[in-house]
């Protein structure tokens, strides 16, 4: 079996992976300083180091360590603090990627998966589900970052020979998501319900997106170990209307609370879907997990969270 690498193995979809790696009889290391994941995420038969990413302490791990593959999720998430402070966000997201990609290419790893974005490097799906060949238009400061740390990977392949595949997820969903901050909008609305709060939903609701559940993203991440492709989305290519999503939660949850509407955001896409065309066709790739489940399942973990 061989020893894998998680950065961001304490957070929402890295500790699901680091589980899945576990199960698989993997070994598996966890970077992480837990600004955002938790200790409580961290699977006690994984090894953690509490360290930032661009952490001048990161080579010493490789040498030590010697992994063979490695997974790419730590960084920062907050698409707002993006926009407020560009250059704390460039230090984590580029600089700290690269900090990981320079380990990886010097120290021989068989292959590196990177967990990037579709909705914020494509920006403004109109008319059809983005394709991995549709224009990348990121609108923030975070989808610029993913999108130079792809570029980054491109150029350590072509100087280096690091192999890589780059993970594009549509808006992923599930247990362990944080409802705090800037969450998505799944956990924020099933926290909300459950402490008997009402949520605002912005704009006019009609607003659509892609939501994928955190099973089916790791499932999907976890196959890049063995499967050939350089960037692939994972999405379900079904598009539900923020309004839509509230009122399933409401009715799956048995809940009844009026939603608020708010002032739109500045820059809020009004569409985000993309494409699972080339996944399902290259590495047979289908999605397991209906909007429905997958929303039963996390309203159960956020009630059992919330005891």
């Amino acid at each position: 079996m061989a020893k894998i690498l998680v950065t961001g193995g304490a957070g929402f979809i890295g500790s699901h992976i680091v589980d899945d790696l576990l199960a698989k009889k993997h070994r598996v290391v966890i970077i992480d300083n837990l600004s955002s994941g938790y200790a409580r995420n961290v699977n006690s038969k994984a090894k953690l180091y509490r360290f930032s990413i661009d952490s001048n302490r990161i080579n010493g791990i490789f040498r030590k360590e010697k992994f063979d593959y490695v997974f790419h999720l730590a960084g920062q998430i907050d698409i707002q603090k993006s926009i407020d402070n560009p250059v704390a966000d460039a230090t984590t997201n580029i600089v700290g990627s690269i900090n990981i990609i320079q380990q990886s290419a010097d120290n021989k790893v068989k292959k590196m998966v990177f967990a990037s974005t579709g909705g914020a490097i494509y920006g403004e799906t109109k008319g059809t589900p983005a394709t991995e060949l549709f224009p990348e238009v990121p609108v923030s400061p975070y989808g610029i970052g993913k999108l130079a740390v792809e570029k980054y990977l491109e150029y350590f392949k072509l100087q280096y020979g690091l192999d890589y595949t780059i993970m594009r997820y549509s808006n992923v969903y599930g247990p362990r998501q944080n409802a705090k901050g800037e969450a998505g909008v799944v956990a924020i609305f099933i926290d909300n319900a459950i402490k008997n709060l009402q949520s605002i939903i912005y704009g006019n609701g009609k607003q659509t997106r892609d939501f994928l559940y955190v099973g089916d993203a790791v499932r999907a991440t976890v196959m890049a170990i063995k499967k050939n492709g350089k960037v692939m989305n994972v999405s379900t290519t079904k598009e539900t209307s923020i309004l839509q999503l509230y009122n399933k939660i409401m009715k799956i949850g048995n809940i009844q609370i009026k939603q608020k509407f708010g002032k739109s955001p500045d820059g809020d896409q009004r569409r985000s879907c993309l494409s699972n065309s080339l996944i399902r066709r290259k590495w047979n790739f289908s999605v397991s997990s209906s909007l429905d489940r997958g929303i039963k399942e996390t309203i159960q973990w956020f009630k059992e969270e919330s005891l």
